[in-house]
């Protein structure tokens, strides 16, 4: 019998802790979704940034290592219509940084993308069969996901507001991440672009949770077991963690990410676009004050990034962190260093803890 309030994500995904780790693209890899599966909660491959036979290789390494469940990621965005006078009014934005770092400005700018989920992508889930497959700005065409949910894959995604989880739930969603404001990375939104829209994970969660019928995973703002606990007063199955697992050893972010992270106060993340395209909360830095956190001349996702990444590989190997996207939720300073499987488990210990008083 289980001790958990709620054990509707536990009997769903065949886990023992309904801690998720959150597929953070870039950040985290097969190493992180082996420890957390190891401890018994849901690790998870990101795989918005892989190719192909990266993205296999990942799947091989995670099957040799661990025999519990496994999250594979991706994104479901439709690319952008070519947009060449926007691309060349963000460069122009962009220009004195060039001249700053001494990045070369005449040079073709490069091309920022992201893999949408597609055939290819949908083939490699057929190969693995993971047990979960979690997309991110809804959900891909219903011929994918018929193929997806053939190979008895349990499909979900994130919503950040109520009419999004309604929405997830109707198109055959298993579960459904509530996603607040708080959290770090990438917004889930996607039947809006308006910022307005979002909504704090507490006021979130049980809103949802009242509306849809499948379990709720419960995202943003939640660092330690106290988080874990109001999240199933609220209405939540499990919750989904990102922020606190890139303190972990594993998370392959850069040293002046880390440092970022360990430094920055529970007031310095913002959401922003100025990177990618789209908005996602980060830590605040010299171009997001210097242009704003939020642009208009920003190209649509992914292709924001491009122009950036010649001032960026000149600035970052020198540790300059001006210019480069630290993503980071606003309870970074709950953050522990210590391995994904100790704080999984710890975290565990610290909810049920709680929950029993």
């Amino acid at each position: 019998m289980s001790h958990w309030p709620d054990s509707r994500i536990l009997d769903l995904f065949g886990i023992d802790l309904p801690i998720l780790q959150a597929p953070m693209a870039g950040a985290t890899g097969s190493a992180m979704a082996i420890a957390v599966s190891q401890a018994g909660g849901l690790g998870a491959l990101p795989c918005a940034m892989l190719g192909a036979e990266q993205i296999r290789q990942e799947l091989e390494t995670f099957r040799q290592a661990s025999n519990g469940p496994l999250n594979v990621n991706f994104f479901c965005h439709t690319p952008p219509a070519d947009d060449p006078a926007r691309i060349a009014r963000w460069k122009e934005a962009l220009r004195p940084y060039y001249e700053e770092v001494g990045a070369d400005y005449e040079a073709p700018t490069p091309v920022s993308s992201r893999a949408p989920f597609d055939d290819n992508a949908c083939a490699l889930v057929e190969e693995y069969k993971p047990e979960v497959v979690s997309f991110h700005f809804g959900l891909p065409e219903p011929r994918l996901l018929a193929r997806v949910k053939a190979t008895g894959a349990k499909v979900i995604s994130s919503a950040t507001t109520v009419t999004e989880a309604l929405w997830l739930e109707q198109h055959g969603c298993d579960a459904i991440i509530a996603m607040g404001y708080e959290a770090g990375g990438h917004r889930g939104m996607f039947l809006s672009d308006d910022l307005n829209s979002q909504v704090g994970t507490m006021a979130l969660v049980p809103q949802i949770a009242d509306a849809v019928r499948v379990p709720v995973i419960a995202a943003g703002g939640i660092g330690d077991g106290r988080g874990i606990a109001a999240a199933f007063m609220l209405g939540a199955s499990a919750v989904q963690l990102g922020t606190a697992y890139l303190f972990c050893p594993e998370a392959k972010v850069s040293a002046m990410h880390r440092r970022a992270l360990h430094t920055a106060r529970e007031s310095d993340t913002a959401l922003t676009n100025l990177f990618t395209g789209r908005p996602a909360r980060g830590i605040y830095n010299r171009i997001m004050r210097e242009l704003g956190p939020v642009s208009d001349l920003a190209p649509a996702f992914p292709l924001a990034g491009g122009a950036l990444m010649p001032i960026r590989a000149i600035s970052e190997p020198e540790s300059n962190s001006d210019f480069s996207n630290l993503w980071s939720g606003q309870a970074l300073r709950l953050g522990i260093d210590r391995p994904a499987a100790e704080l999984t488990r710890t975290l565990a210990e610290e909810t049920l803890a709680l929950i029993r008083r």
